[in-house]
């Protein structure tokens, strides 16, 4: 990878635009880039993932107890936890693409390292680190409703009823089977994507409902599922379930 390469790419994905490179290109080096590569003129990423650990999760809070007024400390701490991992954030820095932009050591590259979730969301949190160097938290709080703003759309505050749970319970206890969840539909930009889930129990299908992530819709057809087959359990061994839309 070229080092004067252009970040206009990264930049529009992430909703900011840096003043300068530098800053960024540390975020995306890895130190196996460094260890083969010690006159490149800038640090590994390490201390930037530790300062955008500590801004994540102070924006995510802040944006938690924005959305949750009445929740308690507890509660909101369980919130967070379910939002701030490293499956979360490997799985943003994916849809950055974050991988493509990394300057990584070449045993890294041989090993798929721009796959690995541990690398993606170091990295990840690199970058958040690099947004409130670079325009403060303002700046990086709104990266991280951009790019988390779906996720803190569908965590569940406890003592919230988790639907598919509840279907699969229900659907096991009459018809000795769990429901099977399909994508139906997608659309929208990437960033803004909305999906379309069909649920089915016994080849037919009982409800289907859309969300802004599979497991929202997914949450929203079992929802809709319990209500088809009588709420808490309405279909018994010798009924049919009904399709809902």
């Amino acid at each position: 990878m070229s080092e004067s390469r252009a970040y206009g790419r990264l930049e529009q994905k992430l909703g900011y635009p840096f003043q300068g490179a530098a800053r960024l290109e540390s975020a995306l080096t890895h130190k196996s880039y460094l260890n083969e590569n010690p006159g490149a003129g800038r640090p590994d990423n390490e201390r930037l993932e530790f300062l955008g650990d500590a801004v994540l999760g102070l924006a995510v809070g802040h944006l938690l107890m924005e959305r949750f007024p009445a929740l308690h400390e507890g509660e909101l701490s369980m919130m967070r936890a379910q939002i701030v991992n490293e499956q979360h954030l490997a799985e943003v820095a994916a849809d950055l693409g974050l991988g493509e932009w990394l300057f990584l050591g070449r045993g890294e590259e041989q090993t798929g390292g721009r796959k690995k979730a541990s690398i993606l969301a170091d990295a990840c949190e690199a970058v958040l680190g690099a947004v409130y160097l670079d325009g403060g938290f303002d700046a990086a709080c709104a990266v991280v409703r951009h790019l988390f703003g779906p996720r803190l759309d569908t965590v569940q505050a406890p003592g919230v009823t988790d639907f598919k749970t509840r279907l699969q319970e229900r659907a096991q206890a009459l018809h000795h089977e769990p429901p099977r969840y399909l994508v139906t539909a997608q659309s929208g930009p990437d960033h803004e994507k909305v999906f379309e889930v069909a649920v089915y129990l016994g080849g037919k299908e009982l409800a289907r409902a859309d969300g802004r992530s599979k497991k929202e819709a997914e949450q929203r057809a079992a929802e809709r599922a319990l209500g088809a087959v009588g709420g808490d359990g309405g279909v018994g061994q010798g009924e049919a379930p009904g399709s809902i839309r």
